[in-house]
């Protein structure tokens, strides 16, 4: 009886390996090369905020000295330190300082247009925005002062950072 089961198993065994050679898979078609254009609204790259407006000028945006850049996505802030004065630069660079924008003129608050910066610019106690390239920045300066004593030197700060797009 044993000795029936292991021919019939090497019998059933032989007659499945008969015939049945693998086919060969058929080749692959000929595929053409994929080129890719250019998407025409393709979004420009963004520049790194904290190069726009470095230490020495934010320091100088502010008039005091800042503890270092603390850069979080499209953002760069700059803090004083806690022994004093008040003093903080943000800057914003594409969506969100759109959106910054957006929101300051559904408020109702007033700008002044500035020339000569980037394609468009912006300026209203405390901020100054603009558009270079189809890109949107803004510089925020936080002080105790009179907003009056922070319009030229946040113009000079939207020029530095234009000219470095």
């Amino acid at each position: 009886m044993r000795r029936r089961l292991v021919v019939l198993a090497l019998t059933l065994t032989t007659l499945a390996g008969c015939g049945n050679e693998p086919t060969p898979a058929p080749p692959a078609p000929a595929v053409p090369p994929v080129t890719t254009a250019p998407l025409v609204d393709e979004a420009p790259a963004l520049p790194d905020a904290c190069e726009l407006i470095k230490q020495a000028d934010a320091e100088k945006l502010a008039g005091t000295p800042l503890d270092p850049p603390l850069p979080v996505k499209d953002t760069c802030t700059y803090t004083g330190p806690v022994t004093g004065p008040t003093a903080q630069v943000e800057v914003y660079v594409g969506d969100g300082a759109k959106k910054f924008l957006d929101i300051d003129r559904e408020l109702g608050h007033a700008f002044t247009e500035l020339a000569g910066i980037g394609d468009e610019a912006h300026l209203e106690d405390g901020t100054v925005f603009f558009a270079k390239g189809g890109v949107w920045v803004s510089i925020r300066l936080v002080r105790l002062v009179d907003p009056a004593e922070t319009r030229d030197p946040l113009e000079a700060a939207a020029r530095t950072a234009a000219g470095r797009m």
